[in-house]
């Protein structure tokens, strides 16, 4: 019997739904590669992130070859039809456990040298990537390709070689745990000021927090500049959540900000589900803008608020051998 990859399936499958079916076809493909991603985990060899390999190399072809960091991972999650609940379940440091997974495949990309990590928080592909295409076994050897070739790096311990997976953050998760972890543990009045400071630093002037037992849901308003004469009047809210902000959530808020701004902003250390980001920009009503946990870290690097920037060298032993 001919065996047909998942990976040539995919981008066919939605091209030929949308053309001939619009969003019923592409919901449809999507069901049926749900199911057949399911059946091809139960047969790939390796660790279970290795099936996101695919689906972040041909998300970042799409893309031109690069891609802002949390929007790739929310753009492979779409393509794959991830649920809610497959989103939810974690790994033992409270990190999503499908996040984590794709984090981890991006780091074998990187380590196979199909991935460029000279830019912080911005996933971008070498030439050699940009038409690459990688077939089950093709993954499997990259994967034991760069098991080889950090066991023999002279700077790895034998202890630190072998790489672990699954409750395991990858290098560049670690400091994002921790931060969103700090965070979640200041006080609802600290938080609001700590967002007061992230909104300064990006652009929002004469911001005041309103936040209180009167707030209705309002924590703060801000007044954004965009030219000299035109000016958006902005309303926030500030969620510390571990857990999903709900669409009703958002519901709530447009309700609170009927008549105080033109534009509505939620903070929020957890995530959103797909339900409130679709009732946050849906058509007709007062949009309204979502900052999750991993968005909010990208902030934070970017204005280097609370974080202090570290260059680290990795020897090119590639380099090295036209030397030998």
């Amino acid at each position: 019997m001919r065996t047909i990859k998942l990976s040539l399936i995919v981008p066919t499958a939605l091209m030929l739904g949308a053309r001939h079916y619009g969003s019923r076809g592409i919901f449809k493909c999507r069901v049926r590669l749900r199911t057949l991603r399911d059946k091809k985990n139960d047969i790939m060899k390796g660790p279970e992130f290795l099936k996101y390999i695919n689906p972040v190399l041909t998300t970042l072809q799409a893309n031109g070859g690069a891609g802002n960091s949390s929007n790739v991972i929310e753009q492979v999650v779409e393509s794959l039809g991830i649920s809610d609940d497959e989103l939810e379940e974690s790994t033992s440091n409270g990190q999503s456990r499908v996040r984590n997974q794709i984090n981890w495949a991006r780091f074998y990309l990187f380590k196979a040298g199909l991935i460029d990590n000279s830019e912080r928080g911005i996933w971008r592909l070498t030439n050699d990537a940009l038409e690459k295409k990688l077939t089950d076994d093709d993954i499997y050897s990259l994967f034991k390709g760069v098991q080889e070739s950090v066991k023999k790096s002279p700077t790895v311990s034998p202890k630190k070689s072998d790489l672990k997976f699954e409750d395991t953050s990858t290098e560049d998760e670690v400091h994002t745990i921790s931060l969103l972890n700090l965070i979640q543990g200041l006080p609802a009045v600290g938080f609001e000021k700590l967002c007061k400071r992230l909104l300064t630093e990006i652009g929002i002037n004469d911001i005041t927090i309103t936040g209180g037992s009167g707030d209705q849901g309002i924590d703060g308003k801000g007044i954004v500049k965009l030219n000299d004469v035109v000016s958006l009047n902005i309303v926030f809210q500030c969620k510390r959540y571990k857990e999903t902000v709900s669409p009703h959530h958002v519901r709530d808020f447009r309700g609170a900000m009927q008549g105080r701004g033109e534009k509505g902003l939620i903070i929020t250390t957890g995530r959103f589900t797909k339900e409130a980001k679709n009732e946050a920009s849906r058509d007709g009503v007062t949009p309204i803008e979502l900052i999750d946990g991993d968005r909010l870290v990208e902030l934070f690097e970017k204005h280097h608020l609370g974080l202090k920037p570290v260059i680290v060298f990795e020897i090119d032993y590639e380099f090295f051998k036209g030397f030998n």
